[in-house]
């Protein structure tokens, strides 16, 4: 017998003061192995259809990922068990007659086996699930309570979700509306859980796949670290608890929930195998741990920065269409900023490794043709067709906002700092944007300029035209004036120019990207040409591009390639083109004056 318990004739906080009958979920794992779930919901019904909706997107991930392409075995049935008809409405939408019903029931299973943080996994393991890729829903409906409930294989022993655990049964959890729903991952399995207390609030951190060589304890201790770091510089918290989803997969990426985060990381990230740190040079692979660590606290800072500071086209969802926005150069831009900042604040990491990851964004935007071509507002409004749908030609017009909304972060502080003699900082333009625009209308552009305006005591609406609203090249100086710093002179011997990125095919060097402007463009290379010899002489993936190195300045070699089988030869001038150091580093002449602004950018005395 299954018993049905109504969130109405229960008492939670989350729950409004007359709520509506709650769309109930039962979650499966029959054969875990296969990478199935069986999703079983029971939905109130009025008159004679109803029509459910599956969403295409996931909010922080913003392109259309179609889920419904995963759902298969689709049934609906009356609560006594009579089959009702149905049909597809749309791609992901199905229409229920349903025979005067007072609910209905349906079933279908879902293939999940896509372990990016935008997606569903489960195996005979674990389960990592997203609430996008799952979870049917009625159209109209997005404001009524849910109840998810998992059955768990015997093998599994635990489940946990940023969603409220439903008092007195187990693996049962309520959200409020659909946004937390959707918001809120589940896992199930038996990984480890740390548990860990700031400001009151109880955090856990999940490492599925822990294992030997990940120090689970010590990881704990760093992510403390990192939530009392924001804790300090928002004053609160703003949630009852908060889950880091952390699966040892060996593979990579995060994303950000109201309470709670998806990361992705390698078993060899966090302990005593773990990478010995590497030198601070732009352009230097930071240790794995640091990498793991700036993911947490990247997506850590989004619980204020998105999840509540965030544009107002960020909310409500339409989880059926795109939802556009100019700003996301500051929602994940200025994420990128602080959070290798927050480490050096956190003791995390060393003034090197942040002058390193600063100028690696700088380096980055200053070496990619696209940041000529495409503005900031550009780059945001079109991410849904643009970045996460590179292609080879991406480099050439296009730009990350993550990249240069960094860069911004990085000018727009050092701006308000210089404007106030170290006074205000960005960091009081976050909280007080925060705290003005952190409820559930979120904020305009202009309403965002003019914080940044207010805290500076200056007008920078000019500024951010330029910044924002043009491809323009930034202007470093004003930062590093007033920090006392200074790119590093280029190197003495400068390898030779050619814009073409080449990856390796079983042996073979083949042309992946031919930057803009560049000798290799200018010449008439092409991307999947397979670059055979140099004058005459064999060419394999260990030495090139040094081959060209020993080819004097100005001297024309000729490059043997095949372009779709077909040999041809390409000529193309050897040139060792003078280009800037984009590596940051103090001056050595830096006044006290210049230290003391470093040091207040690091919370240092």
């Amino acid at each position: 017998m299954r018993l049905v318990i109504h969130l109405s004739l229960l008492v939670f906080s989350c729950v409004p003061a007359v709520a509506q009958e709650a769309i109930q979920y039962t979650l499966r794992f029959p054969a875990p192995h296969t990478h199935y779930l069986e999703v079983e919901a029971s939905i109130p019904a009025a008159g004679p259809q109803v029509e459910l909706f599956m969403a295409v997107w996931t909010p922080g991930s913003y392109l259309v990922r179609e889920y419904a392409r995963n759902v298969e075995a689709f049934e609906a049935r009356a609560a006594a068990g009579a089959p009702l008809q149905w049909s597809k409405s749309r791609k992901n939408r199905w229409r229920i007659e349903t025979g005067g019903a007072a609910r209905v029931t349906v079933k279908y299973r879902v293939y999940a086996r896509e372990i990016s943080v935008q997606g569903n996994w489960v195996d005979a393991d674990f389960a990592m699930l997203n609430g996008a890729p799952n979870f049917m829903t009625l159209v109209n409906g997005e404001k009524r309570p849910y109840e998810v409930r998992l059955e768990l294989p015997a093998a599994w022993a635990k489940s946990i979700s940023g969603m409220k655990r439903k008092p007195g049964e187990a693996h049962t959890y309520a959200a409020e509306d659909l946004d937390e729903l959707l918001d809120c991952p589940i896992y199930a399995g038996s990984a480890p859980i740390h548990e860990f207390v700031v400001a009151g609030k109880p955090h856990y951190l999940v490492n599925q796949g822990e294992g030997p060589m990940w120090d689970g304890p010590a990881s704990a201790r760093d992510v403390k670290r990192i939530v009392e770091e924001f804790t300090r510089m928002f004053g609160s918290l703003p949630y009852d608890h908060y889950v880091f989803f952390n699966m040892i997969v060996e593979s990579g990426g995060g994303l950000e929930h109201k309470n709670s985060t998806w990361l992705n990381a390698s078993r060899w990230a966090y302990g005593n195998n773990a990478e010995p740190p590497a030198p601070g040079a732009a352009g230097t692979r930071a240790p794995s741990r640091h990498r793991w660590l700036n993911l947490v606290s990247h997506e850590f800072f989004h619980t204020w920065n998105v999840k509540r500071l965030r544009p107002v086209a960020l909310g409500p969802f339409d989880y059926e269409n795109e939802n556009y926005t100019p700003d996301l150069w500051m929602a994940e831009g200025f994420t990128s900023y602080y959070g290798p900042l927050a480490l050096k604040r956190a003791g995390l990491a060393s003034q090197e490794r942040l002058l390193t990851d600063i100028s690696s964004a700088i380096h980055t935007l200053q070496t990619t043709p696209g940041r000529l071509v495409q503005s900031m507002e550009d780059s945001s409004f079109n991410t849904w067709i643009k970045l996460y749908r590179p292609n080879e030609n991406s480099a050439n017009t296009a730009i990350s906002y993550y990249t240069k909304g960094e860069v911004i972060a990085f000018l727009l502080d050092a701006k308000i700092r210089k404007l106030t003699r170290n006074a205000r900082s960005l960091d009081d333009a976050m909280v007080l944007a925060y705290q003005r625009y952190g409820g559930d209308r979120g904020f305009k552009p202009e309403e965002w300029r003019a914080v940044c305006s207010e805290v500076a005591g200056a007008d920078l609406s000019a500024w951010f035209d330029k910044v924002i609203g043009t491809t323009e090249e930034l202007d470093y100086t004003e930062a590093l004036d007033w920090y006392g710093l200074r790119f590093l002179p280029d190197a003495a011997r400068r390898p030779v120019e050619t814009g073409l990125a080449t990856r390796g095919d079983a042996g073979r060097v083949v042309v992946s990207t031919v930057r803009r402007d560049t000798q290799g463009w200018d010449a008439g290379f092409n991307v999947d040409d397979e670059i055979i010899a140099v004058n005459g002489i064999r060419v394999r993936t260990t030495d090139w591009p040094a081959r060209l190195d020993r080819y004097k300045e100005g001297e024309t070699v000729r490059v043997l390639v095949a372009r779709r089988d077909e040999l041809r030869t390409i000529e193309m001038r050897v040139e060792r083109r003078a280009a800037p150091s984009w590596i940051l580093a103090p001056r050595q002449d830096a006044t006290k004056q210049q230290r003391e602004n470093w040091r207040a950018l690091l919370h240092e005395r």
